[in-house]
């Protein structure tokens, strides 16, 4: 028996018109919170632009790597404290960035659990809480990469390197999550991302512990899909408004609209294209000057 259930009721008996106005109040609150996270991520943001809260607890200004620098967050030098500050700040930057994307996903989960066990309010939720764990233990590796910049930035910003090694990693990550984009994990990812009812089809699990596994499945494919897009937002500056704009575009229109895969091969022509570009700079800069 599919997930979704044919009739106007639900396995309560509960009428169409019930359903659709219990998915438009999951719409409303997906919109809500992400609403919320974008609000959250710009006050952070803008608070760290202010004067003085880039430096360090003892003054000093942490050094950073050109093009892979904590974007506005403070170097915390592996302090657990400044972990946690990442991975909470990641995780709300993450959901405002992904649940657009992964709205059509939820709402189906939402009416899928109404239709057969004529409630969903908890397990849905319970979905999306195991959608963002995901993402939260992929800012893990994010954070260890940002404060190695961050130690490593001194160094990489010798003037006397014949090489500027910072535009060298940042073209190197571009040209990389450029062609991620066709290889065939990104398709097959992406295939299950686009297609929700395949997803649950093949995957569903009833229960809450089956709403957290089917969560956690989804955010494992949709990691897999976009993980070279956001080692491109790790390498120009996490926080960065611009780019993080740009990639939830991205990430929305190769996922939910039509012909979506073109989207994503054409991004990813772009990012192969910028990042041969900084390459051949940075390679050819020394030589012309």
């Amino acid at each position: 028996m599919g997930p979704v259930a044919s009739g106007a009721k639900g396995a309560d008996g509960a009428p169409a018109s019930v359903l659709r106005q219990a998915r438009l109040s999951l719409l409303l609150a997906l919109l809500l919170l992400t609403g919320a996270t974008w609000a959250l991520t710009l006050y952070h943001d803008l608070m760290m632009e202010a004067p003085g809260a880039a430096a360090t607890s003892d003054g000093a200004v942490a050094p950073a790597m050109p093009g892979m620098a904590m974007g506005g967050m403070p170097g915390a030098a592996w302090s657990a404290g400044g972990a946690a500050f990442f991975l909470a700040s990641w995780v709300v930057m993450m959901a405002a960035m992904m649940l657009p994307a992964a709205a059509p996903m939820i709402v189906l989960f939402d009416a899928a659990r109404r239709s057969r066990e004529g409630r969903a309010a908890l397990s849905t939720w319970i979905f999306v809480s195991g959608y963002l764990l995901v993402w939260l233990a992929a800012g893990v590796p994010a954070y260890a990469a940002i404060e190695t910049a961050n130690a490593l930035g001194a160094s990489w910003t010798d003037p006397a390197a014949r090489v500027d090694r910072g535009s060298l990693v940042l073209g190197a990550i571009l040209l990389g999550a450029g062609l991620y984009q066709f290889t065939p994990l990104k398709r097959v990812c992406l295939r299950h991302c686009r297609s929700p009812l395949a997803f649950f089809a093949q995957h569903w699990r009833d229960g809450r512990l089956g709403a957290l596994r089917l969560g956690v499945l989804h955010g494992a494919y949709c990691l897999g899909c976009c993980w070279a897009l956001f080692a491109v937002l790790v390498a120009v500056g996490v926080m960065s408004m611009g780019w993080m704009l740009l990639l939830t575009l991205v990430v929305f229109v190769e996922k939910v609209l039509p012909r979506g895969e073109r989207v994503a091969a054409f991004f990813g022509v772009a990012l192969v294209a910028l990042g041969a570009v900084i390459l051949g700079r940075t390679f050819l800069g020394p030589v012309m000057s």
